[in-house]
């Protein structure tokens, strides 16, 4: 089978076959056309996500680092929040939004209205609590995000690892045809056979082109991905220092006025 493939191909290069792709196409069969089709919807699709995924992720990653910048640069986390809006895209706004829920809540009484602490300053425990509290939800909120960002990638995926078995099946069934018309007009020359295993071929050519370019993709994709999940891990620990600074010097009097308090 291989040795007939290999003559068929040297016949086509070597001896010039007179016929171009899309003639080859055209005079093609149901199941190579139907299997073309299928591999074209596949393309069209997955050159979609790529464009989509490629503007998403280069924005989430601009915005993410200008916001981690203007997080450095403020003492009030309440100016912050008002400026969010200028790094809409960034998955970090998202996190800090539900962060800063949180500490309001906890700040304004949240637990404590319904279970009041006997002491005027909070204790290591409680402070404790109040961090892992906050932890959890940016958790959450980053674990949504992640789940956000990953949207569309199995496509990709399936791509990359559908598409040559597609093509494949395709090339088998052209195959079966080709040696059948060979049997019916009782000739193997190259003349009989390399027109009908050319055909079969180009299926398998059309299912590996996109899913070379789909592994790429996904590959390429999965390291932005990694970056932002990185960015937003890197925040995580920035704003559970800032919360527990925040819970530690809560009850002190005179913090807030003293500028102690980013909140």
């Amino acid at each position: 089978m291989i040795a007939s493939i290999q003559t068929c191909l040297a016949f086509l290069f070597l001896q010039g076959f007179q016929g171009d792709v899309l003639h080859m196409i055209a005079g093609s069969g149901w199941v190579a056309r139907l299997v073309l089709a299928i591999l074209l919807v596949f393309s069209v699709l997955a050159l979609s996500v790529m464009i989509d995924r490629f503007r998403v992720y280069q924005r989430a990653r601009k915005s993410s680092l200008a916001f981690l910048e203007a997080m450095d640069q403020t003492r009030n986390l309440a100016d912050l929040r008002d400026r969010c809006e200028r790094f809409a895209g960034s998955p970090l706004v998202t996190l800090f939004k539900a962060g800063f829920r949180e500490m309001t809540s906890q700040a304004v009484g949240g637990e404590d209205r319904r279970f009041p602490s006997t002491g005027a300053v909070a204790s290591e425990a409680q402070v404790a609590r109040s961090v892992e509290r906050i932890r959890r939800v940016l958790d959450r909120a980053a674990l949504s995000e992640s789940e956000l960002l990953e949207s569309f990638l199995p496509v990709l995926a399936t791509r990359g690892g559908a598409t040559p078995f597609v093509g494949l099946f395709g090339t088998v069934w052209g195959i079966m045809n080709a040696f059948t018309r060979i049997g019916a007009q009782g000739s193997a020359s190259l003349a009989a056979v390399a027109p009908g295993i050319s055909e079969a071929l180009i299926t398998t050519a059309a299912g590996l082109i996109p899913a070379i370019s789909a592994v790429i993709a996904y590959n390429y994709f999965l390291g932005k991905l990694r970056q932002i999940n990185s960015l937003m891990d890197e925040f995580t620990l920035r704003f559970i220092a800032i919360a527990e600074q925040h819970l530690e010097t809560a009850s002190v009097p005179g913090a807030l006025e003293a500028g102690k308090r980013r909140l």
